[in-house]
């Protein structure tokens, strides 16, 4: 397995957030829970019918959070397909909904169209021919032929890009496949979903700053633990670094590092998925709680924002 398994970022306002990729981005909630390690803090998922590796966006929503700053450092943009014949409904739907987005433009010969999300998040849409073919959520805001099939890729805004492109090449089954000015792109091989990492070199730039509307980490698909284990010994052998003990995040376990260029990376397993504790079905519209903090479920409930009025 190869390509991002998923992206987490940093919200404000959970209702606010939760609104714009639910009914403005038509994504399916595919799982409502905490911050494991700031149980106070609602962790959202948005993806497709399943919560597929390559499909999920992650949010922490923090309440008050101040704004973050881009920069060096961090991931620039994260981008979306779409088939390349629903670009002119999403320009016409983002003018409608007051989502700001810049002209269509062209990068590495395809029609990309930019936007932000309410906390200032940067991403995109990219056409994709033959997406509609692509399976899609067809009980969202948005109709199953223009629906997002998934994550396109991301792009990081780095000072050097040699020692982190040796990791995405030696380690997490990418390779480069083409040049445009400063911005050099990697694919993961054979994969649909999150197959694309652009690294955009910007000698000299402001380093970013973290906070509402900047990306938390972007992770990497393994298999299981046993592609996971082998991909974090590479890192050690190949590139000295050291990634955390794996850590159960019940519907995939993860390794994290923080790549040369100072992005977070995580390698997540693609078992178990997010049906692990619900029906499909009903994906999201219940609190989910590892089993550490269930015993603390009315203290934590008593915290959390109410959504009962967002979430049906």
């Amino acid at each position: 397995m190869s390509g991002l398994h998923h992206v987490t970022a940093i919200a404000g306002d959970p209702i606010r957030n939760f609104g714009f990729y639910t009914r403005d981005l038509g994504l399916r909630f595919v799982k409502r829970t905490v911050n494991f390690d700031d149980p106070a803090t609602y962790h959202f998922y948005y993806g497709d019918e399943t919560g597929r590796p390559g499909t999920i966006l992650t949010f922490f929503p923090w309440q008050g959070v101040p704004p973050g700053r881009r920069g060096v450092g961090e991931t620039h943009q994260t981008a979306f397909r779409v088939p390349l014949r629903s670009l002119g409904y999403w320009t016409k739907r983002f003018l409608e909904k007051g989502v700001h987005h810049e002209a269509l433009e062209k990068r590495f010969g395809e029609s990309v169209l930019s936007f932000t999300d309410p906390d200032g998040m940067a991403l995109a849409l990219v056409g994709v021919p033959g997406a509609e073919d692509e399976p899609a959520w067809n009980d969202g805001d948005v109709p199953a032929e223009h629906a997002i099939r998934g994550f396109h890729g991301v792009t990081l805004l780095l000072d050097d890009a040699r020692k982190t492109a040796a990791i995405l090449t030696d380690v997490l089954g990418f390779r480069e496949t083409a040049r445009e000015g400063s911005v050099t792109r990697y694919k993961a091989a054979g994969e649909i979903y999150g197959s694309v990492v652009d690294i955009y070199e910007a000698k000299g730039f402001l380093r970013g700053h973290e906070g509402g509307g900047s990306v938390h980490h972007i992770a990497f698909r393994a298999a299981d633990d046993a592609e996971q284990s082998r991909l974090s010994q590479r890192l050690v052998d190949n590139h000295g670094l050291h990634p955390t003990e794996q850590k159960d995040r019940n519907y995939f376990r993860s390794i994290y590092f923080r790549e040369p260029g100072g992005v977070l990376f995580e390698i997540a397993t693609d078992i178990p998925g997010f049906a692990v504790d619900e029906p499909v079905a009903t994906l999201g519209r219940a609190l989910k709680l590892p089993s550490f903090l269930e015993p603390h479920r009315e203290e934590i409930e008593g915290v959390l924002p109410e959504l009962e009025g967002a979430v049906s």
